[in-house]
């Protein structure tokens, strides 16, 4: 950046900043919030925090009240002018959101910035509801939200143990745009998958790869994971059938069985809000529990 451009750069971060001190008193009772990231904004509006919500990023679908929410950009391409000019007092993410640099121009400019460790486990559920208890200024009301959760998650979690035998082997399948991909270990999609009673049937490399007939043999799966959203991008269940790589698989043989092909919301399949009990004992009664 030359040094004009970074002059009138930091200039305008310096006007913002003024413009967000003001608030400061009134923030200690109901801070301004951004929160980046679906899961997170659900946690917003679990708490009874959504009127102080002034921006959400485009991930924040749920409720249908949050799209109503000013936008502030995919969470990996924020802008520190378009957030500070809703002048927020805390932003809450996750941590690959970014970039960085304007993390830190928040951060200068006296912004709360809460990030949060996305592992694919119940405990990042947990930190998010503790990162918005802090950020809102609620942190009994998280307390107390968490302990629901905890609760409703114990007795999801006593019911999958529960059932006999070593459950279904599924694969997820994201196809949202362009080539399909299927997953592997280390991704929301396995650790949904194993939350349920049942296994990955694809393992040994970690993340995404692209799905090709010699994975589909090789992984034989029984019942076929994805989203609505890839399903809808396809045309339906029946064009998504049609792909060739899926003839070799034992799901493709089944695929008349209402279990065969099941997708859900991708921000409430992958997410990880307030809504993982309910959906890990809807796809355990629908994929385990036949």
């Amino acid at each position: 950046m030359s040094d004009p451009s970074r002059r009138r750069a930091l200039q305008t971060i310096a006007a913002m900043a003024a413009i967000v001190s003001p608030l400061r008193v009134w923030a200690a009772d109901a801070p301004r919030l951004i929160s980046v990231g679906g899961g997170i904004t659900e946690v917003v509006y679990a708490l009874g925090a959504q009127d102080q919500l002034v921006g959400t990023d485009t991930t924040s679908l749920y409720p249908a009240a949050a799209l109503a929410t000013p936008k502030v950009g995919y969470m990996r391409q924020l802008s520190a002018e378009g957030l500070l000019a809703l002048r927020p007092n805390a932003l809450i993410a996750g941590t690959d959101a970014g970039p960085p640099v304007v993390l830190d121009q928040l951060r200068s400019a006296g912004v709360r910035v809460e990030l949060i460790n996305a592992d694919h486990t119940w405990d990042e559920l947990r930190r998010k509801v503790s990162a918005v208890g802090r950020a809102a200024n609620r942190e009994a009301a998280a307390r107390e939200l968490q302990a629901r959760l905890d609760a409703r998650w114990q007795a999801v979690g006593a019911r999958v143990r529960s059932a006999k035998g070593p459950g279904p082997k599924i694969l997820f399948v994201l196809s949202h745009t362009g080539s399909p991909m299927v997953s592997g270990e280390q991704t929301a999609a396995d650790s949904v998958i194993r939350f349920i009673g049942a296994r990955n049937a694809l393992g040994g490399f970690k993340g995404y790869r692209p799905m090709t007939a010699e994975a589909m043999a090789q992984a034989a799966p029984d019942v076929i994971l994805t989203t609505t959203q890839g399903i809808e991008a396809i045309g339906g269940e029946a064009a998504f059938w049609q792909r060739p790589e899926l003839a070799l698989t034992p799901a493709y043989a089944r695929r008349s069985a209402a279990n065969a092909l099941v997708h859900l919301d991708a921000l409430e399949l992958l997410g990880f809000g307030p809504r993982l009990p309910d959906v890990v004992e809807r796809l355990h009664n629908r994929v385990v529990r036949t």
